[in-house]
């Protein structure tokens, strides 16, 4: 696949650098030299100087051969108009674009990005998606990632096997028979660095993080199983009254009156901003790292901190910060993926990364075949992915004891006619089913040929 990617920060690079490892023909458009200079040392991609919604840009990057642009500059206008570009003069088939101004994507402007006027075929707000899975985790205490799949009736939990976990040493297949009613299957396993897809002999060790699908009535009672029974927070202390803060104060605000909000915002006009837009939430202008500041919002005291400031450090430092002086929990924003293979070890319970959260929201139009949700873990080693069997894919009419996955794919759920199935080994998969499969990323082709429309 050609791809056109315009914007070479945080984003855009890695966005290239996961489609790049898969073999697409990617051309990156920015107008500083410094980081396309950085791409191209970098990546096994062509980078281009120059303004991404130019025409003669768009031109020598190749746009008139290109089957997708992407468009992540920090600009949304520029964003909506390399896309507009590249649609009416080069006939480019997919448009991706993010647009972080919440102006633009009121209901009452719905009809903006339509063919007829702005002709975006993906609209990508990484602000909107960050706070929609931030909710998601706060709803679902225990999970260190929580995913929707099938509109809500499945989930992908990441789970961490503590010293208390009460089914540590437990091969899987024990885990089935002791629960033969749960519904929740064991997809993947994060152990000393490296993900991989369990066997049924293999034991849960101290240190895991699981992956698991399980459908939506059943998540309590998994977690409870892997010893996590943590209660949702009634008293958040939010770092960083961004539009992500924002955002998630005001949906808190809404989800409960009795959750007890405060906000830490260091630059003071900002806070004073965020502090008409709330109404039960608390802003304290100050720094997430001044110990005093955080002792003023009775951070000992509170469930939960969320640190959601624009720099990683602060974020890190904060959380752990908070944890020490006796908040129960930390959630933490991190961009920089130098920071993950550290980050449980000093102490936060869970992280997000908004850079994965876009790619995985891109990857959904980049697969081939029936795909209709793809989920990045661990830094993009692997992926969760649903999608539909068409009937001529070499999963139609076999049972799931008949199949031969390769090593690294795993199915971890089936729904037919709306309702999950109970799976076994003579569970058959039919034309028209939904799939969720865990797959590792040397297996993504196998994956993609599974759920082609033909053989």
């Amino acid at each position: 696949m050609k791809v056109i990617i315009c914007g070479a920060g945080q984003v855009g690079y890695g966005i290239a650098e996961h489609l790049a490892s898969e073999g697409n023909d990617i051309s990156v458009i920015d107008t500083s030299e410094d980081l396309i200079q950085r791409i191209s040392d970098t990546l096994d991609v062509r980078g281009f100087v120059g303004h991404g919604a130019h025409p003669d840009i768009l031109r020598q990057a190749g746009a008139d051969e290109a089957d997708m642009i992407i468009a992540v500059t920090f600009y949304d206008e520029v964003n909506m108009i390399a896309c507009q570009v590249a649609h009416s003069l080069f006939g480019t088939k997919t448009k991706v674009a993010r647009i972080r101004d919440g102006s633009y994507r009121d209901k009452q402007w719905q009809k903006l990005f339509s063919t007829e006027s702005m002709p975006i075929d993906v609209v990508i707000s990484p602000e909107t998606e960050v706070a929609d899975m931030i909710m998601r985790r706060l709803t679902i205490p225990g999970a260190f990632e929580s995913v929707e799949f099938f509109d809500g009736k499945a989930s992908l939990l990441g789970i961490s096997c503590d010293a208390d976990c009460p089914v540590l040493n437990t091969p899987l297949r024990q885990l089935s028979e002791l629960f033969p009613d749960l519904g929740a299957v064991v997809i993947g396993i994060y152990r000393n660095g490296i993900i991989s897809t369990p066997h049924a002999d293999d034991p849960l060790m101290e240190g895991d993080d699981v992956y698991v699908i399980v459908s939506a009535s059943q998540i309590r009672r998994t977690l409870k199983i892997f010893g996590h029974v943590e209660k949702q927070a009634q008293r958040v202390v939010i770092a960083g009254g961004g539009n992500i803060g924002l955002s998630v104060a005001e949906r808190l605000e809404k989800r409960s009156s009795k959750t007890r909000i405060k906000i830490v915002e260091f630059n003071r006009a900002q806070a004073i901003k965020i502090a008409s837009h709330l109404k039960r939430t608390v802003i304290i202008n100050g720094s997430a790292l001044d110990e005093d500041i955080l002792r003023e919002v009775d951070v000992a005291r509170s469930d939960l901190m969320v640190a959601l400031t624009n720099d990683d450090q602060v974020n890190i430092l904060s959380s752990v910060l908070a944890k020490n002086i006796g908040c129960k929990r930390n959630l933490c924003l991190i961009n920089s993926k130098s920071y993950m293979p550290i980050v449980r070890s000093i102490g936060i319970d869970a992280h997000l990364n908004p850079r994965t959260i876009t790619i995985s929201k891109v990857l959904q139009y980049v697969r081939r075949g029936h795909i209709s949700n793809v989920h990045t873990i661990q830094n993009g080693f692997a992926e969760v992915v649903q999608g539909e069997v068409g009937s001529l894919s070499i999963l139609s009419d076999k049972s799931l004891r008949d199949i031969e996955l390769p090593e690294g794919l795993r199915i971890g759920a089936i729904l037919r006619q709306n309702e999950l199935l109970a799976l076994s080994g003579d569970t058959v998969i039919k034309a028209g089913d939904g799939v969720i499969m865990f797959v590792t990323a040397d297996h993504i082709k196998d994956v993609e040929e599974m759920f082609s429309a033909s053989a």
